[in-house]
């Protein structure tokens, strides 16, 4: 068995389809940016590579206050130089129909914020479920694509902006059944949380927003985290100003929880032990997901017992740190606080 296991390296990427659901989902293009120009010209390139790069950087930390961290002003200005590569590309705005496009390298960025001192906040994130009514004069309504496509065109290109993966409901009969439009204006946390059951999130914003005269906004946001419920209410204000305070307040939230320092981690790495790993189709879906995280280098096996695994993260964050991320992982269930053992301890669900 142990002979089975050593010859895992050639075989994790075809046993990678095995891997396990997750709470987060892998969000894409976290190193790249896209700003609309002007023209080709090279002032407006350089400008537009300061904006991507911001963009990233905001993506990758999970807040807006990583701009002003030390450091960052003067990596902003070499923008163009440090991007991997750029393009122009057409969009479907008439108004700024062409944008540029720049993509930077994971360990450059990635060393540029441990420089500044700022957390990072791994490609697997948690899917927020977003529910939103909006009062009209033919009475309150769920917002989307049929109700109000630019609400939602807006909202999607919100999250993405912040690197948290949006999903909407379906709106069909399930739904119906299980949450009116009434009942979501009341912004109860119990009805919210069943109506979202079917969907197997743990995040959950739900927002209400009626239209005032002189073209101000005004509303409300219940954001119901893993751990809490958060409720933010808006002065009467654009309605851009109302979606980026949904937006902000999911993104710093999650940010908290999951966007991580690198640490004074032993150089020796963190000890990992996982349970229940029966198959080799185990084995391979758990070292191939850990290897996936940005913030752990390798996961080295030192040890097979029975159907116990024992792994050495060498990894950039310390036990309770790596916890939280790896805990996105509903396969991965905590026996033992990393906090208090000081390593990382684990029984794996089939």
């Amino acid at each position: 068995m142990t002979n089975l296991f050593v010859r895992a390296g050639a075989l994790l990427l075809l046993m990678a389809v095995l891997a396990a659901p997750l709470r987060a989902e892998l969000v894409k293009d976290l190193y790249s940016g896209q700003t609309p120009v002007s023209d080709r010209s090279q002032a407006e390139l350089g400008r537009a590579a300061r904006e991507a790069l911001s963009q990233v950087l905001v993506k990758v930390s999970g807040s807006t206050e990583v701009l002003g961290l030390p450091g960052i002003a003067e990596a902003l200005e070499d923008a163009l130089a440090q991007s991997r590569q750029f393009s122009y590309a057409r969009t479907d705005d008439p108004e700024q129909p062409l944008a540029a496009r720049f993509e930077f390298s994971q360990r450059w960025v990635s060393g540029l914020l441990n420089a500044a001192g700022a957390p990072l906040w791994t490609a697997n994130r948690p899917a927020v479920l977003l529910w939103l009514v909006q009062d009209t004069p033919e009475g309150r309504q769920f917002v989307n694509r049929e109700t109000a496509p630019e609400l939602v065109r807006r909202l999607e290109r919100d999250f993405e902006a912040r690197g948290v993966p949006l999903r909407f409901p379906l709106y069909d009969l399930t739904d119906a059944a299980a949450l009116s439009p009434g009942q979501a204006w009341s912004l109860n946390e119990v009805s919210l949380r069943q109506a979202s059951q079917r969907y197997r999130v743990d995040e959950i914003l739900a927002g209400r927003l009626s239209q005032l005269s002189g073209g101000l906004w005004l509303g409300d946001w219940a954001y119901l985290s893993a751990r809490e419920r958060i409720d933010r209410s808006a002065s009467p204000e654009p309605v851009d100003a109302f979606l980026d305070a949904g937006v902000a307040l999911v993104a710093e939230d999650m940010a908290a929880r999951y966007a991580v320092a690198a640490s004074g981690a032993p150089a020796s790495g963190v000890a990992m032990r996982v349970s229940n790993v029966r198959s080799y189709a185990d084995y391979a879906a758990i070292v191939s997901w850990l290897e996936g995280l940005e913030l752990i280098d390798h996961a080295n096996v030192e040890h097979i017992s029975g159907n116990r695994l024992q792994l050495r993260l060498l990894a950039q964050a310390d036990a309770s740190q790596l916890a939280s991320i790896i805990e996105l992982n509903r396969r991965l269930v905590p026996v033992t606080t990393a906090a208090v053992s000081g390593e990382l301890n684990y029984q794996w669900q089939n």
